[in-house]
């Protein structure tokens, strides 16, 4: 199955797009026929806008607090813009100081999140959102939530721009898009990708990144 040309397919949310591949692609966790391209999403300002304030309508007027934002994957950008939209003025934000921290994790060799001592007062004590790229099999979003809890912080939610589940480790996870608007995709472990079981060859490892296409 080689890779097809890729498609922008519109959804329900104004000015957003899913950029996908299709093929057989490999991450480290899981087997897909879809490659989601976020890049214009984490890179564009104009988009990172509009993932921002579809995330941002899921906190507004509830009682959930956030102080901290943690980016992953490289979604400081879209974390810059949500905050920007939790702290404008007609935003029911419960938030003591009205400002909000934006912070990535700092990651081991052995995959470890870990916090330097000057960030550590960004994370302890404060309510923290887990902002992904996407959440499908939840490893990075889970490892999140442990590294916040070790540091001392309370977990204000997971959200993402793409994701398969509605919650991850106990908490409800808000995204843009779905499996709703990608009827055909899938994300499974390895031993049991459908497409393996097929014969078929991987086209491409993938990543936060990107991808590298094999052979």
């Amino acid at each position: 199955m080689a890779i097809q040309n890729s498609a922008k397919i519109k959804t329900k949310h104004n000015n957003l797009y899913l950029r996908v591949l299709k093929g057989h692609f490999a991450t480290n966790h899981s087997h897909s026929n879809y490659y989601i391209d976020v890049v214009a999403q984490k890179s564009r300002l104009s988009e990172a806008k509009a993932v921002a304030k579809e995330l941002c309508s899921a906190y507004n007027y509830s009682t959930t607090i956030i102080d901290t934002i943690l980016c992953l994957d490289g979604t400081e950008v879209i974390g810059t813009c949500l905050a920007d939209q939790l702290t404008k003025n007609d935003f029911m934000n419960i938030n003591a100081h009205q400002t909000i921290y934006v912070v990535t994790p700092e990651m081991t060799g052995s995959s470890q999140m870990i916090f330097r001592d000057n960030i550590v007062p960004m994370i302890q004590g404060k309510h923290v959102l887990v902002l992904a790229v996407s959440v499908a099999t939840g490893y990075t979003a889970k490892a999140a939530v442990e590294a916040i809890k070790y540091y001392g912080g309370e977990i204000s939610g997971v959200a993402s721009i793409f994701s398969t589940a509605e919650e991850c480790a106990g908490y409800t996870v808000n995204s843009v898009f779905n499996p709703n608007d990608l009827p055909e995709y899938f994300t499974v472990p390895s031993h049991e990708c459908p497409l393996c079981k097929q014969g078929k060859k991987l086209d491409a490892l993938i990543n936060s990144h990107g991808f590298s296409k094999l052979g």
